[in-house]
């Protein structure tokens, strides 16, 4: 059998109809910003693996310290026991942090990490004799797939199934271009309305990837999360996406003025390489917690919570990010993205063209309008992969969102490929 029959007969695949679904292509290895498959046919990874992807596949790097770190300690339980690379990572990445961020809680994923921000929002006024359990959030919004995660983010096909189960948000429009009044003045509303039961305003910061790779203004959030700051409601940034260089700067909350004061943290944190999650919080959070009453800890815990493996890829995977050379990758992919988004307007069939950092994204005009189940999907997928490039269009939205380390002309490569699907 093939690795694909013999994956049919026991695989069940994410956000997959396994009754219509293709084929899966059998990964056998990656090099740089390629996956190579059974037949040794290599296709350019232009989404990082789902965002993961920061350095490239196989980085050596990485491997080296993953590989050290094996031979050292491959895990430990956290709770009432500690290690070097938990602490390092833990001290590196709270002096990187954007709004003073004064410790860290390790998870598993991106939608662990939101878990435990809602956790600590709701608790810390819990924990002050206030019944605060209301969340603020944006229509559009993607935060995870477990339940806490799935209540903050859009009703949508994701979640019908268990809407009845999903606790109530109060959802305000995304402040996008031309929107941002609207916004702001239904969000200004809500918090006079519900003034003394929101916990917290969660949101990610000037691009919902899920929801389409939409975008907005740090300008506006900023006077969203002041106004948040004025009713004395927690701010939660969900930087699982736009964390770790993919929005220009390291972090998207630093194009702000203003301060979050918890941020989740995912997909790229160790490179692609492991999986792992981290919330991290002010001091004033973490000091709601410290009590005599053992009912007021933050009772939430994983097997693997700072799993040295991983936090060892983490500390390689920053050793890359901060270095001059990524930098300078970083700044040139943005550019490149802002010299083809040009390009782009020429065509009549793309609109709503926007970009930022290293993630740029166009919507296809067809008469299904914007949708996650657009049928041009399905067509476009296949067109790219058929020329060597993985794409995953949202819908009738589609994005670039590459490793930093792809080339001039492997980026220039995906641009013709687009331009040449656009110009029939």
């Amino acid at each position: 059998m093939t690795l694909s029959e013999r994956d049919a007969t026991v695989i069940w695949h994410p956000y997959t109809q396994m009754k219509t679904a293709q084929t899966p292509i059998p990964i056998l290895r990656g090099e740089g910003v390629y996956l190579f498959d059974e037949n040794d046919k290599k296709y350019l990874d232009a989404v990082s693996s789902w965002w993961v992807n920061l350095h490239g596949h196989s980085h050596p790097y990485i491997a080296k310290k993953v590989s050290e770190q094996l031979s050292i300690l491959e895990h430990a339980i956290f709770a009432g026991f500690t290690h070097e690379p938990g602490v390092s990572l833990a001290e590196r990445l709270l002096k990187i942090l954007p709004g003073n961020q004064s410790k860290l809680f390790y998870t598993d994923n991106g939608s662990t990490a939101v878990e435990v921000a809602l956790k600590m929002a709701i608790q810390y006024w819990h924990n002050q004799g206030k019944e605060k359990n209301k969340i603020i959030v944006f229509e559009h919004a993607y935060h995870g797939d477990t339940f806490g995660s799935m209540s903050v983010s859009a009703r949508s096909a994701f979640t019908t199934a268990f809407d009845s189960l999903l606790f109530d948000v109060i959802s305000i429009p995304l402040p996008q271009k031309g929107k941002e009044k609207e916004s702001v003045i239904m969000f200004e509303s809500e918090l006079k309305k519900h003034k003394n039961s929101i916990a917290a305003f969660i949101f990610e910061p000037l691009i919902l990837g899920a929801g389409g790779m939409l975008m907005y203004e740090p300008e506006v959030l900023d006077s969203l999360i002041s106004a948040c700051k004025n009713e004395d409601i927690l701010c939660i940034a969900d930087e699982v996406m736009t964390g770790f260089g993919r929005t220009g700067k390291l972090f998207a909350c630093e194009y702000l003025n203003e301060e979050p004061d918890i941020i989740c943290l995912s997909k790229g944190i160790t490179g692609g390489t492991m999986a792992l999650g981290a919330t991290s919080c002010k001091q004033k959070i973490y000091d709601a917690f410290l009590s005599d009453d053992k009912l007021k800890t933050l009772f939430h815990g994983h097997s693997y919570t700072a799993n040295p493996i991983a936090c060892a890829a983490s500390l390689a995977s920053l050793d890359l990010l901060l270095s001059e050379e990524t930098k300078a990758f970083i700044n040139r992919i943005s550019k490149q993205h802002a010299d083809f988004a040009k390009k782009l307007s020429a065509y009549s069939s793309i609109e709503n063209i926007r970009y930022r950092g290293t993630i740029i994204a166009f919507d296809i005009k067809n008469k299904e309008g914007v949708s996650y189940f657009n049928s041009v999907r399905d067509e476009v997928y296949n067109f790219f992969l058929a020329h060597g490039i993985i794409l995953r269009p949202l819908g009738n939205t589609i994005y670039i969102m590459p490793p930093y380390s792809i080339s001039v002309k492997e980026l220039e490569f995906i641009y013709e490929i687009i331009e040449k699907r656009f110009s029939n």
